[in-house]
């Protein structure tokens, strides 16, 4: 959530090409709209918005005055070329995770996001297990039965969002809403190629497949897998 066109574009490039997937609001009102439909994991939020500031925002979305699917933990990261140490001070008080002032690096900020996420992890998780897959979040790793599987960062992703509803049936759309970004083509092949994907690395020296596909309906991931 950021009020420069120019470097919202940037920075979206940046992070998408480091395996994240953005969502883009560049006013208050539709980063409320977002956060009413969407879960994320991090918010980057810039303290100058046309309609707002940031810091009301953060404060409203930390107490929980702000109907989100992410909830108030979400972790916030704020923006600006606010440097002073009042205004900083503010906006730790409010609720922001972390604060970055305007100019940075963008491999400063990709540490500084990366860190905000492993905080998450720690408190909300460690190590995932369902059947004889295990994913441990913070070191990024996965195994079956014992043997390391490599996934790219989608693939990770996928993975984690199939394990925190086992059994359940989990439609394309929704891998797309919670696993691409808002920018994801709903026609697009990329999610049943990625599952595909996912499903033949987990499925070396296995003989039972963990991931099911229900044609037309979605995937599933067994618990008995």
């Amino acid at each position: 959530m950021e009020d420069e066109e120019g470097l919202v574009s940037a920075l979206s490039i940046g992070l998408r090409r480091e395996g994240y997937a953005v969502d883009i609001s560049l006013t208050c009102a539709d980063a409320y709209a977002k956060l009413a439909v969407h879960a994320y994991d991090l918010v980057l939020l810039d303290v100058n918005l046309p309609d707002g500031d940031g810091f009301t925002l953060a404060q409203r979305v930390r107490e929980g005055l702000v109907p989100s699917e992410s909830g108030p933990d979400v972790r916030v990261l704020m923006l600006t070329a606010r440097g002073g140490l009042p205004d900083r001070v503010r906006g730790l008080d409010v609720g922001a995770d972390d604060y970055v002032v305007k100019p940075f690096a963008l491999a400063e900020l990709s540490a500084r996001i990366r860190a905000l996420l492993r905080r998450e992890v720690v408190r909300s998780s460690t190590v995932a297990k369902v059947g004889d897959i295990t994913l441990d979040p913070a070191r990024q790793l996965v195994h079956r039965g014992g043997r390391e599987v490599g996934l790219t960062l989608k693939e990770f992703a996928v993975l984690r969002y199939l394990m925190s509803k086992p059994d359940h049936l989990i439609s394309a759309e929704e891998l797309l809403r919670h696993v691409w970004d808002e920018n994801a083509d709903p026609f697009t092949q990329t999610v049943r190629v990625t599952v595909g994907t996912l499903r033949r690395k987990l499925s070396v020296g296995s003989e039972t497949p963990a991931i099911e596909t229900m044609i037309g309906r979605g995937y599933r991931l067994r618990k008995t897998a």
